[in-house]
């Protein structure tokens, strides 16, 4: 988990690669699946969250896991039935993330605080 300061160093990713920006994550990758009522579910693994899982079948290969978050009182939160990713989006004191939930399928993107800590996908150049 890394926090939206950690993200934006450009350093997270390997070398040819990079942290997606809002519109590679939401309008690229989103639309592509077939939009966010149903794209949740097309990046869910179908094993691994809390029940029930609805409408995954990861049929996009990314196999996304209920990893929760941290937030700036340390503790972790929604293991198993959250998964949160960030962005390089800046919305003033918030960071852009995207989130998956356990009951239903759809792909929500949303403004947090920077300082807490969520997954990163990292893409290829």
């Amino acid at each position: 988990m890394y926090n939206w300061y950690a993200v934006n160093t450009g350093k997270l990713c390997p070398v040819g690669w990079h942290v997606p920006s809002e519109a590679e994550w939401w309008t690229t990758l989103c639309n592509f699946l077939g939009g966010e009522s149903v794209a949740g579910g097309k990046l869910k693994s179908v094993t691994g969250w809390n029940s029930p899982n609805t409408g995954a079948d990861n049929s996009s290969g990314f196999t996304g896991l209920p990893g929760g978050c941290r937030y700036d009182d340390g503790l972790f939160y929604d293991f198993g039935r959250l998964g949160f990713w960030w962005s390089t989006m800046e919305y003033g004191e918030s960071g852009g993330y995207m989130c998956l939930w356990s009951h239903d399928a759809v792909m929500s993107r949303f403004a947090g605080y920077k300082d807490a800590g969520f997954s990163v996908r990292c893409i290829r150049d």
